[in-house]
């Protein structure tokens, strides 16, 4: 689930944009860049902060604790503000995509058609909420992989047109296009869009984070699944893309034209694209249902976020008190009630295209992410200061990320000139539009915590002084029954207990 729930309709619709302004090598170069030297050593330098203390709290108490409250308390909001924003964009993604069957019924009612199904499913069906989004997040999986295979074959000949086309597409001078400046510079600024935009379809460590204090044998599943991301991030994102370049060429007239037309769902999407030049039927109509999907699965996800993220906030003093209100199954009613009512700006599509608001909402969030990744890696910077002034042993921590702290300093430095660069296009001619959606979230993040630490007096926590331990018997007694023989030797044994096949499953992820 957190996998698919990740895979958003950014890397089917989306990605277009960028294909056509970059070229497929930036595509990949800016992926790769993104994703090795930010995504990756975040992923593993939270892990290490919560396999030490997988606490029910969250990320952002253990931000209160090694660095500032105020930053725990801005990071979360910054946060809640990427999730709202994620669900307005996925909801904006089925409207676009249901366009694609009818555009002559207005988008607003697609909206509600999403609002009421996701609404319900954290509502009302919250016992189903796992299964469905399962099966919704398997289903994107399958996907991908399915487009990459079409690519496998048919750039290899298998296609009506019997053509072994290979990486024709990158010829001709197509493999890195020049974007808002000519020549070299403008191929740098090629590559740079491609990289805030793998910013918004990479996947952070928010849902790892945010769940810490409810997964089974954190101590051993956490570091799992970061040692992992490397493998997932190659698997899906850098291997997506790169076929995504081979099937379509960046400068087809299809391509172009769907973009600068504003053509809805799977009319703009460089996979349907490509399918369609080389004569196979049939696909078009599954792709876009698969996408719509996508974008169903997603707004779930986001809106379950999103809402708990707010009902941590309220318990912790951070939000107001009756947004902890929860129903009979546990479900904070308040909160999602919150979300969904916020997420109503989603009906400017009916006003205004339905596809310039899905990239409104893109804007929006990507730098709303990038924000709350960069405070996790400050949050975890206070955490490795702390350990070394106590003299905590690190042959005592569950996982130690690598290479630390050089990768983490590097990711801060990349997360602080992302954030500063974000909105780069919308100077010269300014754009109003562009430059508010770009750098609102950079301006609300200080906000909040210049907020928080005026109205609560917060100081800055020194290292030798942050609490390292409060917590962490409770998570010690909790884990005693996964740990007591050795991890690795609990899990060899309760791997052996399965078939074969259900092993090699486990192994995988």
């Amino acid at each position: 689930m957190a996998i698919g729930g990740s895979i958003g309709t950014g890397l089917w619709v989306g990605i277009g944009g960028v294909l056509s302004k970059a070229g497929p090598l930036s595509l990949i170069l800016g992926y790769t860049f993104w994703g090795l030297l930010f995504i990756w050593p975040l992923n593993l330098c939270v892990a290490e902060l919560c396999a030490y203390l997988p606490i029910r709290g969250s990320i952002f108490e253990l931000a209160s604790r090694f660095v500032d409250p105020a930053l725990g308390f801005a990071m979360g909001w910054t946060y809640f503000f990427a999730g709202v924003m994620l669900v307005c964009t996925e909801y904006s993604a089925v409207a676009t995509v249901m366009q694609y069957w009818n555009a002559d019924i207005n988008p607003a009612a697609w909206i509600v058609i999403a609002m009421v199904v996701c609404f319900l499913l954290n509502v009302v069906a919250v016992k189903w909420y796992g299964e469905s989004e399962f099966v919704m997040a398997s289903t994107k999986v399958l996907l991908l992989f399915g487009l990459c295979l079409i690519t496998l074959v048919t750039m290899c000949g298998g296609n009506p047109q019997k053509k072994a086309y290979g990486f024709s597409n990158w010829g001709d001078g197509n493999a890195m296009h020049p974007y808002y400046a000519d020549g070299n510079t403008g191929r740098f600024l090629g590559w740079w869009e491609v990289v805030i935009y793998a910013a918004f379809t990479i996947a952070g460590p928010d849902m790892i984070a945010l769940a810490a204090g409810e997964i089974q044998n954190p101590r051993r599943t956490i570091p799992r699944v970061a040692k992992l991301i490397f493998y997932r991030l190659v698997g899906f994102y850098i291997i997506g893309v790169l076929c995504v370049g081979i099937i379509c060429s960046s400068r087809d007239p299809n391509l172009l034209g769907a973009i600068s037309g504003g053509e809805a769902g799977a009319a703009a999407s460089p996979w349907v694209i490509g399918i369609k030049n080389l004569g196979i039927t049939g696909l078009p109509d599954l792709i876009n249902a698969l996408i719509l999907l996508s974008g169903w699965s997603c707004g779930n996800a986001y809106l379950y976020s999103s809402s708990r993220t707010l009902y941590s906030l309220a318990k912790d003093g951070q939000a107001p008190k009756f947004f902890t209100k929860c129903t009979k199954s546990g479900v904070p009613i308040y909160a999602v009630l919150a979300v969904t009512l916020i997420s109503c700006i989603t009906f400017l599509v009916s006003t205004d295209s339905a596809v310039s608001v899905f990239f409104w909402f893109v804007d929006l969030t990507t730098t709303a992410l990038i924000a709350t990744y960069t405070m996790m890696i400050v949050a975890f910077l206070g955490f490795y200061h702390a350990r070394r002034a106590q003299g905590m042993d690190k042959s005592t921590l569950p996982y130690q990320a690598p290479w630390t702290p050089y990768t983490t300093y590097f990711a801060l430095l990349l997360g602080c000139l992302a954030l500063l660069f974000v909105g780069y296009d919308s100077f010269a001619p300014f754009n109003t539009r562009g430059f508010v959606t770009a750098y609102f979230a950079l301006a609300f993040g200080p906000f909040m915590f210049v907020f928080w630490k005026i109205i609560k007096r917060t100081k800055f926590v020194k290292p030798s002084e942050a609490d390292l331990y409060s917590g962490k018997q409770e998570v010690d007694d909790e884990c005693r029954h996964w740990e007591d023989g050795g991890l690795e030797e609990n899990e060899k044994y309760r791997l052996s207990q399965m078939s074969f096949l259900r092993r090699c499953w486990e192994r995988l992820w």
